[in-house]
């Protein structure tokens, strides 16, 4: 199977098991799904977030996101629970669809790493 049709296969699956689990079975777009991973990587699930920190959340995800890429690396928790990263390199000038596909990419290795998805 090519590359492309893997990713997205897997990328499909990934949007309907999320979709299955947190939207009533509506599709999640890829902001909603970054908002999500960065909940989970915060660990506090069972709480309202204020406009900056779903912001935060966001920063949060797509860091851990890269992190594989070489971009970021984790650096600490810090009191509120909050982690943070350090920026390795910067990300090179993409178009929107390049960042889109990144994102992808990095979104699918991040299931497939927590072995929700094969």
């Amino acid at each position: 199977m090519a590359r492309d049709e893997q990713l997205k296969e897997r990328w499909e699956a990934v949007v309907e098991m999320l979709g299955n689990r947190f939207a009533d079975g509506q599709i999640l777009d890829l902001d909603a799904i970054i908002y999500l991973i960065g909940v989970q990587e915060l660990g506090q699930l069972h709480r309202k977030f204020k406009k900056d920190e779903k912001l935060n959340l966001m920063h949060i995800a797509i860091c851990r996101l890269l992190e594989p890429y070489g971009y970021y690396e984790f650096d600490y928790v810090d009191e509120q629970g909050w982690p943070h990263y350090k920026v390795l390199e910067q990300l090179p000038p993409l178009k929107a669809g390049e960042q889109s596909v990144l994102m992808k990419e990095a979104i699918v290795q991040y299931f497939v790493e927590k072995e929700v998805i094969i």
